[in-house]
């Protein structure tokens, strides 16, 4: 993993076997249901790599032979996936931190002026207490990322990162102007907007390629 030269909030995480998988999700012959679970895939093999700044404490336990101290996380992580298309991105995350919490933020892109909609928000009430992990597999305008982002620094939370399959510099440039302080996980940089503000070359629609619609 390593930042990137010319966007200083992005982070690439840029293993083979993530870009592999990657690559079969990205082909538009592949089913919903490989779709799902590749999504799923990825988002816990890229969580091991986010994961590498969380805090640790010290705690003494009982191994089968005798006593010793280890590390353990401190807090368990809050996971923030944005209807729908971060929804197929959760549960590939759950299985690396079990113990993690959930909330669910509702953002729709108005299609004729992209502009971010919020319609539902439900976040852990100690949301504040733990890293914040806002999922959805493409910042596009970077408009939904930085709603999300607003809605969890709202509730108090500031240990805040955006966890993505794909990003564009104009998504980037959005939410490092909003919120500078975020730092943005993602498998791969694709080259830019279309004119009806898809990325490009892209995954297509994640929602819609997720469940089959």
């Amino acid at each position: 993993m390593q930042a990137h030269p010319q966007h200083p909030n992005l982070w690439l995480v840029d293993h083979p076997l993530i870009q592999h998988k990657l690559s079969v999700l990205r082909e538009r012959t592949t089913p919903s249901s490989d779709f799902r679970r590749l999504l799923g895939e990825i988002a816990g093999l890229m969580t091991y790599e986010v994961s590498r700044r969380f805090e640790t404490e010290p705690v003494e336990i009982h191994t089968p032979m005798e006593r010793m101290h280890a590390q353990r996380l401190r807090c368990a992580p809050t996971l923030v996936p944005v209807l729908r298309a971060g929804l197929g991105m959760t549960d590939g995350i759950l299985a690396l931190f079990t113990e993690a919490r959930v909330g669910h933020i509702g953002i729709r892109r108005n299609e004729c002026t992209a502009q971010p909609e919020g319609y539902y928000l439900r976040l852990p009430p100690d949301v504040q207490d733990g890293p914040v992990l806002v999922v959805d597999p493409m910042l596009a305008t970077g408009g939904s990322a930085a709603r999300a982002v607003d809605e969890v620094k709202r509730a108090g939370a500031r240990d805040i990162c955006v966890v993505c399959l794909v990003v564009v510099p104009e998504g980037l440039a959005a939410l490092q102007a909003a919120h500078p302080d975020v730092r943005v996980y993602a498998a791969a940089l694709d080259r830019c907007l279309n004119e009806r503000f898809f990325i490009c070359p892209g995954l297509g629609d994640a929602g819609d390629r997720c469940f089959g619609t």
